[in-house]
């Protein structure tokens, strides 16, 4: 497998130039790369700490930990990478970071002038990010390695008889700071001891979302204080059954609010025309009597978070397709959360959802069924927001878990 392995990432990387002459993300992807070892030369002669997330979800894990190593030990630099466009197109500018930028393919070549370029204090991964070069390099320079809000599942290969190659790359984690128990059994079952419980970081991220400023003018223009739905990340799956019920609209008095994960003109020009009610879009806001409209498309990136602070009730896209998006960032604001049904592989989903505060849905009935009832139900609305709200501040804590380890080692 480690031949196979290697020879891959060899194939990508004559094949994914060529199909990024045709493809803008994998564009993105390929150029973004060309610029991380001058980027990273900025680091030298500086002790670093590093932290690798695939994408946005992931750096939200990462985000708390950072904010503390900076507030206690601001004599290091930290370094992030992305392996996704979509990740570090969003956080590219984050100023908590010295230096942000893509992770280069897992090849042995580029693992061994990456973190010879570094003085490495640290490598911290997140969640179920594995790049076996990397790693292996890692342990062969001595560097303390963690992965933080760590989750497994029996499929993966470190469990499975072929996937010695990946097994032994774990090798280099000096501790494994995971999500849940079951994590820890599948480790423990092949040996892995150096492990332990502390739950999910993004718990800590979104509990602080509550402390600062989640106004923003034109959206309490917009909303004019009546009942709003926000349909955050939403791709085409989720905003056919989301336009089918808002072109149906029962209630006068319901504004709906939708920041589509694609923002491209087309998409959005699409989007638009096949809404039937008053619809405004943020790119032209300005001088433009907001509270007029019935629908408010954002065609921006950035500002969800606190758009979610005005819902009564969110929607979070994703779960049609394949992979759902964040819900704890609405769900720490108390309101209920509905979702499509392929959320499986996000624990806190099938947490909230066997609990009743997230409420997955799998076609156009079941949508337009519990959207009806949280409108006019009012009791069941509160109910089920304050479920969510109950549960984030149930398992928060795994950063000072976190920084407590790191504090005794750096």
């Amino acid at each position: 497998m480690k031949y196979f392995y290697n020879f891959a990432v060899f194939f990508a990387s004559i094949l994914l130039p060529i199909i990024a002459l045709f493809n803008k993300k994998i564009k993105l992807f390929i150029d973004g790369r060309k610029q991380t070892f001058s980027k990273i030369a900025a680091l030298k002669n500086h002790e670093v700490i590093w932290f690798h997330a695939a994408s946005l979800g992931e750096f939200e894990q990462a985000r708390p930990i950072i904010e503390d190593l900076k507030k206690s030990f601001a004599n290091y630099k930290i370094l992030v990478t992305f392996f996704s466009p979509s990740g570090y197109e969003i956080r590219k500018n984050y100023d908590l970071a010295d230096v942000i930028c893509y992770l280069p393919l897992d090849s042995k070549s580029n693992a061994k002038q990456f973190i010879a370029s570094l003085q490495l204090k640290y490598a911290i991964f997140i969640k179920y990010e594995f790049w076996p070069n990397f790693l292996n390099e890692l342990k062969n320079n001595g560097i303390p390695t963690l992965l933080v809000s760590g989750i497994f599942r029996e499929n993966q290969p470190f469990f499975k008889s072929y996937g010695t190659f990946m097994k032994d790359a774990l090798q280099a984690f000096h501790h494994f700071f995971l999500q849940d128990e079951t994590s820890k059994k599948l480790l423990e079952s092949i040996g892995f001891n150096n492990n332990s419980v502390v739950g999910d970081t993004r718990f800590d991220r979104v509990s602080k979302i509550l402390q600062q400023d989640n106004s923003l003018d034109f959206i309490s223009e917009f909303k004019n204080k009546q009942y709003t739905i926000v349909a955050g990340s939403t791709w085409k799956e989720d905003e056919e059954l989301l336009i089918n019920y808002i072109n149906k609209n029962q209630f006068s008095d319901e504004k709906f609010i939708i920041a589509p994960h694609n923002i491209n003109k087309e998409a959005i020009a699409t989007l638009r025309k096949s809404i039937l009610k008053k619809t405004v879009l943020f790119s032209e806001k300005e001088e433009k009597n907001l509270a007029d409209f019935d629908v408010f498309i954002i065609d921006t990136i950035g500002i969800l978070t606190k758009i979610y602070a005005a819902a009564d009730v969110a929607y979070v896209g994703g779960g049609l397709k394949t992979g759902l998006h964040n819900i704890l960032e609405p769900a720490t604001f108390g309101i209920p959360v509905v979702i499509g049904n392929k959320y499986r592989k996000f624990k806190e989903a099938v947490d909230l959802v066997r609990l009743n505060g997230c409420i997955s849905i799998s076609n156009q009935s079941e949508f337009s069924t519990i959207f009806t009832k949280l409108k006019q139900d009012a009791h069941f609305r509160v109910a089920t927001g304050n479920i969510n709200k109950k549960y984030i501040e149930e398992h928060l804590g795994a950063t000072q878990k976190i920084m407590n380890y790191l504090k005794t080692k750096l």
